[in-house]
């Protein structure tokens, strides 16, 4: 039975029964400040034909995913993560997040091929570090690849992603699968032996990308600042 409260009033009493619940100023849970990662809702449908821009953000406790030994390990992983029904196009390790291009017969095989990588990845970095527990921050966040010029910025910002982030490098990553890349302006630092990607199969990813000309090693991702010009001059 709830408590009343009984008032006063002008020859008559009020009776005014105290409740719980509903909406209450100051009421809820504090902000932490943490900063939210990808929204847990429902995915966007997936069309075969477009490649999907895909990254993985490691934890903060974790060391650089750049050192050598856990490129080695990473690279091993993603050497095996394609399937038939999902393909590892190309891929970027930087300290504390892997880029990817994928591309995925459907949305089921997108979600599943790459959960299924997010796994195997992890149990190569922690197999290395000796260690148990989660290795990536959140889920992965995926960007879908519609027309020639996003597949193409895409590319850039995937394989010359290093260059975002590393002030002085120039040239390709050795920590991505770029040495294995064949559309790069100057081929004279290809890598021999069998790479650790899978070719591409749907025409932007294969052949559309290079309607805006081949990529050259001095290329870097646009900024904001230098992607609001070229739209503004498109």
């Amino acid at each position: 039975m709830c408590p009343i409260q009984v008032v006063a009033c002008t020859g008559q009493l009020e009776i005014r029964f105290r409740t719980w619940g509903g909406r209450r100023r100051g009421a809820g849970r504090k902000p932490s400040g943490r900063k939210i990662g990808v929204r847990h809702g429902p995915r966007p449908p997936h069309e075969r034909w477009h490649p999907v821009h895909v990254t993985l953000r490691a934890r903060p406790a974790l060391p650089s995913l750049r050192e050598e030994r856990l490129v080695l390990a990473l690279r091993r992983g993603l050497a095996k993560g394609s399937r038939v029904a999902f393909r590892i196009l190309h891929f970027s390790i930087q300290t504390d997040h892997v880029h990817l291009m994928v591309e995925a017969e459907d949305r089921r095989a997108l979600s599943r091929g790459l959960q299924g990588l997010g796994i195997r990845l992890a149990k190569a970095v922690n197999g290395v570090l000796g260690r148990r527990g989660r290795v990536w921050a959140d889920r992965f966040h995926a960007r879908a690849l519609k027309t020639p010029r996003e597949v193409r910025n895409g590319l850039v910002y995937v394989l010359q992603n290093w260059r975002k982030h590393l002030s002085g490098v120039g040239g390709i990553d050795p920590c991505s699968s770029a040495p294995w890349f064949t559309g790069w302006r100057n081929a004279s630092s290809l890598m021999s032996g069998p790479p650790p990607v899978s070719p591409p199969r749907t025409w932007l990813a294969a052949v559309g990308w290079q309607r805006h000309g081949l990529i050259g090693p001095d290329e870097a991702p646009a900024t904001p600042k230098t992607s609001r010009r070229v739209s503004r001059r498109g």
